[in-house]
């Protein structure tokens, strides 16, 4: 079978949106597929199938472009190459100037990055780093509600890394800083590229320390020490939110277990 008839996945982009058809990727041979196939680039493969993206065709029906939150439930991997695209897709549109002599720039041929077509330097996408942890107190969990969440959702801290700062310090600042608690115990825990529009989520587990409740309401509405069998509604699977959440309540649930064998 030739290349133009081996089937591939399609992360076609357009305003931050992708285009989903039935809520999932299109796959297809490039030969089967009627948009200009010749102006997209493979971006990485999934189980030995090739993922192309694509930008912004004008002939694709606009309701059928979606939040990448609707991919939140497929394999990570695949999640995270379509979130590649949109990355990729936020690059041309952030980046469409050269920061050193204000040039345009142009998608270089060669590598995934804009070329400014004046000094010819080239620009790779940008990255920001976030940090997001799960503070545990005892048997409980940490959970905060943002502005945003107008659904009752509640989910763990985070916040953008500063200029100097390391992961672990800029966890125990957005804690102390959102929730007025300071920690101890920081450690790693997993990590998730996070398309929305470009960023990095480094997750992180912590003990509680000191402090009470004090919220910042410019970043939060409410913050609470929950019961991890009494959960509000929280972030998504698919999520590292959800993960970290999980991965808490599952050490609470593995250290009561633990004492009550002891207590046999």
């Amino acid at each position: 079978m030739s290349k133009k008839q081996d089937p591939a996945y399609w992360c076609v982009i357009r305003d931050r949106r992708i285009y989903l058809e039935a809520g999932k990727l299109p796959l297809t041979p490039p030969a089967a597929f009627y948009l200009d196939h010749t102006r997209s680039r493979q971006i990485g493969d999934y189980q030995g199938i090739p993922v192309f993206w694509l930008e912004d065709p004008i002939e694709l029906p606009d309701e059928n472009f979606y939040s990448l939150r609707e991919l939140l439930d497929v394999d990570p991997v695949l999640f995270a190459l379509a979130g590649k695209a949109q990355q990729l897709s936020f690059m041309c549109e952030s980046q469409a100037f050269c920061p050193s002599c204000g040039g345009e720039a142009q998608l270089a041929d060669n590598a995934l990055a804009m070329v400014c077509q004046d000094c010819r330097q080239h620009h790779y996408p940008r990255v920001s780093p976030c940090v997001i942890v799960a503070v545990r107190k005892g048997g409980q969990i940490l959970l905060a509600q943002h502005p945003r969440h107008q659904n009752g959702m509640y989910t763990v801290i985070a916040g953008f890394v500063e200029p100097g700062e390391t992961l672990e310090e800029c966890v125990a600042r957005e804690v102390a800083e959102e929730t007025g608690i300071t920690l101890t115990n920081i450690r790693y825990f997993d990590s998730q590229p996070w398309a929305f529009p470009s960023n990095l989520m480094m997750g992180f587990l912590a003990d509680y320390h000191s402090g009470q409740i004090r919220l910042d309401y410019e970043e939060l509405v409410d913050a609470r020490w929950f019961d991890c069998d009494q959960l509000p509604p929280v972030a998504p699977p698919g999520t590292i939110a959800y993960r970290l959440i999980q991965a808490t309540c599952d050490a609470v649930s593995q250290d009561a277990a633990f004492r009550e064998q002891s207590r046999e």
